[in-house]
């Protein structure tokens, strides 16, 4: 085996950790149960663990349950604390509590009522804003003006097979220049131009350390498909998404995801669950490489409140 197809076989199995990880933040998560994950020996799990990701298991568990906890007092603002805590492996409100104020230096009630405050604080310069442009814009004469309605529509998708190539670091043009640097190459070496393509945003760089953050950009592959270098293989969960069409630039998309998210979500009798976020890039999506604009869908998953 090369030194590259060695890396490439530990990079799998740490991702595979990563995702047994998320998808069972609600369970006792031992070291022996995630070596096994990932066919590494107990003994040794945790040294290679923390060289590979910068911070032992114990700290990263511990970040992640708190980072989606976050998540989910934002996105679900009705659902109670206590709740919140054992959807992420806590076995108390009082345990949950102390962890979270440590990690954000507030308690999840003072963390959610900050959030609402500062939600109704941008709301309202909003409109402020709004009403200051109309009134210079007509001679002094401030009419309501409203944003478009957003174009939000409910799919149901299949689960999805996927290969992706993994960017950890800020969101926005950083995420841009993987794919141009880095995916597109890879796409044209494993000749997977002209296939629907993903781009999976694990974290909120709201809450994560936008250094911490990660982005998977996928292509769709059949079952025939072997990953090569360092790609990796994964399934995209099925089920319904709430879809939203979006064309601008990196540094527009950022706001769409809010608007998304905060605007149109808690009108919406729905809630979000454990599933990741996407951008949906279809074949024919386009994309202006002069002025780096591009379109795709915004997919959140949904269930009922």
């Amino acid at each position: 085996m090369t030194r590259a197809a060695s890396r490439a076989e530990y990079d799998r199995r740490m991702h595979r950790v990563l995702e047994a990880i998320d998808q069972r933040l609600d369970q006792s998560l031992d070291l022996a149960s995630l070596a096994a994950v990932a066919h590494f020996s107990p003994y040794h799990f945790h040294r290679l663990f923390s060289a590979w990701m910068g911070e032992t298991l114990g700290d990263y568990l511990r970040r992640r349950r708190l980072e989606v906890a976050a998540g989910r007092l934002a996105a679900q603002p009705r659902l109670a604390v206590l709740q919140v805590a054992l959807s992420v492996g806590f076995g108390s409100g009082e345990a949950f509590s102390r962890a979270f104020k440590a990690h954000f230096g507030s308690a999840p009630s003072g963390w959610r009522a900050q959030l609402r405050q500062r939600k109704r604080d941008q709301a309202t310069r909003k409109i402020d804003q709004l009403r200051g442009a109309t009134a210079a814009d007509t001679g002094g004469s401030a009419f309501h003006h409203e944003e478009p309605a957003m174009n939000v529509t409910l799919i149901d998708r299949a689960p999805q097979r996927v290969a992706y190539l993994r960017h950890t670091g800020p969101y926005g043009e950083p995420v841009s220049r993987f794919w141009q640097q880095q995916v597109g190459p890879w796409l044209a070496t494993e000749r997977l131009f002209g296939r629907v393509r993903y781009g999976i945003s694990h974290d909120d760089p709201s809450i994560t350390d936008p250094a911490k953050c990660r982005y998977d950009a996928c292509v769709e592959v059949d079952d025939r498909y072997v990953p090569s270098g360092a790609a990796l293989v994964t399934k995209l969960p099925g089920g319904r998404y709430a879809s939203m069409p979006f064309h601008g630039t990196a540094g527009d998309i950022k706001a769409a995801w809010t608007r998304l998210l905060r605007d149109w979500l808690p009108g919406s009798r729905l809630q979000l669950d454990s599933r990741p976020c996407f951008e949906l890039y279809r074949v024919d999506a386009r994309y202006d490489a002069a002025t780096g604009a591009f379109e795709c869908q915004l997919c959140i998953p949904v269930a009922p409140l």
